[in-house]
């Protein structure tokens, strides 16, 4: 009697778990499905913005460089002799002999070699008969006019005969004439024969050789001789077009070549050509340098240093951020919002790996190191700030 009571709350007890047991399995069962939803679309949307990230161009950027408090203007140039002639040959033959060798001193009008022209001499020779037998019908018929025209007086010929007898006088004048000039033209070309110096220097080529065929006015080849003024030489510049105001002509110029390191020499800017070229943005100037030492050669490498009235600042960027386009240079920059604003800009010296801006940009642009094709305003990139664009405004700066 007393095991009946006890079982019958076992039952309902159990029934009471199992809906429990059922409803948390629903809930996480719904919780799952949530979470999983959820999961899912946090996923995409993540994986959205991280493609829509990648998909912009990535970019390096770095701050242009200021150099400011230039007081002087450092510049390349080659030197090249004051006065420099290619001697050419004007007859045609053989170098009979050579008299100065290249380094020689010589004076104007000194004797460098001898051509032998056989051929020359042969025309000259049949130049001086042919005027010989001009010259003999010539008196023959100065004769003959005179005769008639003395028998034309006398009514003993026509007046027509003699007048062609003056007529052929005429004649036989002119062809004297015309073989005077064929013989001095041959004289004046025998002349060169000899070829001379034309000024006061020192040669230096020398291109020829005893034996060798000799072509007249072959100026398409080698000189047989270059003679050079090497007292005062030429030194062209280009100088950059913000600084051509601050580099007058007679300015004074500090040069030095690497073969005395340590020494410079004094020149003076002599002529600017007054225009710019559009390809470079420089105009170019010449300095006359002092040679009277003759320890500068003419073809060398020189720098020189040109000292500016007033300092000048400008900014250095890389050369790798310049872009070259229909619209011109310019530089690509990038803004606070990272889209990109295309500056257009002049270059004022080109160092190499770094170009010295005169205008388009300022301190504070953020320039693009190494800007990918097809850039344009507008714009958005990703900034990136790796190793090369450090590298690069330190070389910037430097």
């Amino acid at each position: 009697m007393s095991a009946e009571p006890i079982s019958q709350p076992r039952k309902t007890v159990s029934r009471a778990g199992l809906a429990i047991a059922g409803l948390v399995a629903a809930v996480v069962i719904v919780f799952a499905v949530v979470s999983g939803v959820w999961s899912r679309s946090t996923s995409e949307a993540r994986l959205k913005e991280t493609t829509e990230k990648l998909a912009l161009p990535t970019v390096a950027v770095v701050m242009p460089a200021q150099q400011g408090n230039k007081s002087n203007l450092d510049l390349p140039g080659r030197l090249e002799a004051y006065s420099r002639a290619p001697i050419y040959a004007r007859v045609s033959g053989f170098l009979k002999a050579w008299y100065v060798d290249i380094g020689g001193q010589v004076k104007a009008g000194q004797l460098l070699a001898d051509i032998e022209a056989p051929d020359l001499d042969q025309q000259l020779l049949q130049a001086k008969g042919a005027l010989a037998s001009a010259e003999a019908a010539e008196a023959l018929s100065k004769v003959t006019a005179q005769r008639w025209t003395t028998l034309g007086q006398s009514n003993t010929l026509s007046k027509q005969a003699v007048d062609e007898k003056n007529g052929d006088l005429s004649v036989k004048e002119a062809n004297v004439r015309a073989a005077k000039a064929n013989v001095e033209r041959l004289e004046v070309l025998a002349a060169f024969k000899k070829v001379t110096a034309p000024f006061d220097g020192v040669v230096t080529a020398r291109n020829t050789d005893v034996g060798n065929l000799i072509n007249a006015d072959s100026s398409a080849g080698a000189a047989l001789f270059v003679v050079s003024d090497m007292k005062k030489l030429r030194l062209s510049i280009n100088v950059p077009q913000n600084y051509v105001p601050a580099v007058p002509i007679a300015a004074k110029v500090d040069i030095t070549v690497p073969e005395y390191p340590g020494k410079a020499y004094k020149g003076s800017v002599e002529a600017s050509s007054r225009s710019v070229d559009a390809a470079s943005g420089t105009t170019r100037m010449q300095v006359v340098v002092d040679n009277s030492s003759g320890q500068l050669m003419p073809g060398a490498f020189a720098n020189t240093r040109i000292e500016l009235p007033e300092a000048m600042q400008t900014l250095s960027i890389p050369s790798s951020a310049l872009i070259f386009g229909q619209k011109g240079l310019q530089v690509a920059t990038v803004d606070a919002s990272n889209k990109v604003a295309l500056k257009p800009v002049t270059i004022a010296r080109d160092l190499g790996q770094v170009i010295e801006l005169a205008t388009g940009i300022v301190a504070g642009d953020r320039i693009i190191e190494s800007p990918p094709d097809g850039l344009n305003n507008g714009d958005e990139v990703r900034v990136v700030k790796g190793p090369g664009a450090i590298k690069q405004s330190a070389q910037a700066r430097d």
